[in-house]
């Protein structure tokens, strides 16, 4: 069975050497994550190149997506790398740059106390050291530890029901879309949006570097949570980042968050991406826990486009097997999904002639029992939204353009496929379309598929033609 939901690896220190990589890869990564927050920009460009000739090597699309940092608020570091807190006891934020101890530590976002008062609760270390702010003065917050523990250097720094008002888009961010484009990535991810405005000048610094990359907003505010559909709208997708996000609004309530961001990104046509901790055993086991193993497959349920491994991949001593794990999941959960297509159809009014042939292809191919459906796209749009209703029918994009092809290797149920459009004769291109995926080996003769495709042949978001056919056949 062919795996419709997308995998999404990060690389680092565990998947920069060329031989795992490719193993990576051969495995079912479909695309590679960058994270920003750690290594310079050259350790990118080294890794970059050595995905670029692994994905040369193996002959498969693989995008690459780069996570910028964004105003990730931590704390310095301290004389013994670590310090024991104890419940109860007084501990002092800081804007000193010298190392701390146990009863204080300096920040590395002096602004933060500008954004507390008496009686707000700090959550640091993701939650697991919780502080209650008991006076603030212009350079020091004081509190009292009311969840102590371990804290070593560098740790992040949430406010409890949000309320920071740190910028979405740091100068370094800016800075790294610059890098980003020079990368020619085909997905930014920006860190913490507060609103779709963050989203629409991260755009404009994008176009100004001459990127096209997709952006992808990380849902991690509760401030993001009311302003989820303009964020949305002002997105190419969204990423459920469950670290941070749990934080600021409980734990509890993240899942049906997850469900509910995943489903209003599909409903308005956008890419969901569910991140976080996935297989996070992985990093130290050779297997997932069976909680692990829900978790990916119920993110699959829920429709999602892509499933992400962060550390796992990153610095886990099973690169390789977490992905074939990840993969095998994923398979497994599709086989169970229901497919009920006409109430995706209820109360939809499409306004555009190439989304209603879109939409038409999928009806067509679901209760015809298609092999497969063929979109001739130039910009992906077609493939987008036939990926938005789940119809069995796996769905290829067939374009001339390569950075379509690496953008819909993102899309859920969506396999590019490289297609030179040579000829402007419609049948004799639809002739090649067939072609092209008996080489792919996704269909035989005797098969039937739909296609679609736009005339004029070559201009974008004109597609206009759907034609059913029997591989084979002389048409």
């Amino acid at each position: 069975m062919q795996r419709s939901t997308k995998i999404v690896a990060t690389l680092g220190p565990a998947s920069s050497e060329p031989g795992v990589l490719a193993r990576m890869l051969a495995a079912g990564v479909d695309v590679v994550r960058l994270n920003f927050s750690h290594g310079t920009a050259d350790d990118h460009r080294r890794r970059v190149g050595v995905l670029r000739e692994a994905v040369r090597r193996i002959g498969r699309t693989v995008g690459l997506m780069v996570d910028l940092q964004g105003p990730k608020i931590r704390i310095g570091k301290f004389a013994a790398g670590t310090v024991e807190l104890a419940r109860g006891a007084r501990f002092t934020l800081d804007t000193s740059p010298e190392p701390g101890d146990s009863t204080r530590v300096g920040l590395d976002y002096p602004e933060l106390v500008r954004d507390l008062e008496p009686g707000a609760v700090l959550l640091l270390d993701d939650g697991r050291i919780v502080l209650d702010v008991e006076h603030v003065a212009a350079a020091a917050v004081g509190c009292r530890v009311r969840v102590g523990g371990g804290l070593s250097n560098n740790k992040g720094i949430n406010r409890q029901g949000g309320g920071l008002s740190a910028p979405a888009l740091t100068a370094k961010d800016k800075e790294d879309i610059r890098i980003a484009a020079q990368l020619n990535a085909d997905f930014i991810a920006v860190s913490f949006p507060k609103s779709g405005a963050d989203m629409r000048i991260a755009r404009e610094l994008l176009a100004a570097a001459g990127s096209e990359a997709l952006l992808i907003a990380k849902i991690e505010r509760i401030e993001a949570i009311g302003a989820l559909e303009d964020i949305i709208d002002a997105s190419d997708g969204i990423m459920v980042a469950r670290g941070d996000l749990a934080v600021e609004v409980g734990d509890a309530a993240v899942p049906a968050l997850q469900k509910r961001m995943i489903r209003l990104a599909r409903e308005h046509n956008r890419i969901a991406i569910t991140a976080t901790q996935m297989m996070e055993s992985m990093i130290h086991s050779p297997v997932p826990t069976r909680a692990e193993v829900s978790d990916v497959a119920n993110a699959v349920l829920d429709g999602t486009d892509a499933v992400m491994l962060s550390a796992e991949t990153a610095t886990g001593e099973y690169p390789v097997e977490t992905v074939e794990a990840m993969a095998r999941v994923c398979v497994e959960a599709e086989k169970s999904h229901e497919v009920t297509l006409e109430r995706h159809f209820l109360d939809r009014v499409f306004s555009r002639i190439d989304q209603s042939i879109a939409m038409a292809a999928l009806f067509a191919a679901y209760h015809l029992k298609a092999k497969a459906i063929a979109a001739l796209t130039q910009s992906g749009s077609t493939a987008l939204w036939m990926s938005r209703i789940n119809t069995g029918v796996p769905i290829y994009a067939l374009t001339p353009e390569i950075r379509t092809r690496y953008k819909v290797s993102l899309f859920r149920d969506v396999q590019p496929l490289m297609m030179r459009y040579n000829e402007h004769d419609r049948d004799e291109l639809l002739r090649e379309a067939e072609q092209a995926l008996i080489d792919a080996g996704a269909v035989v003769p005797g098969d039937m598929i739909v296609l679609t495709i736009g005339e004029p042949i070559g201009k974008a978001g004109g597609t206009n033609t759907m034609k059913i056919v029997t591989v084979g056949d002389q048409h």
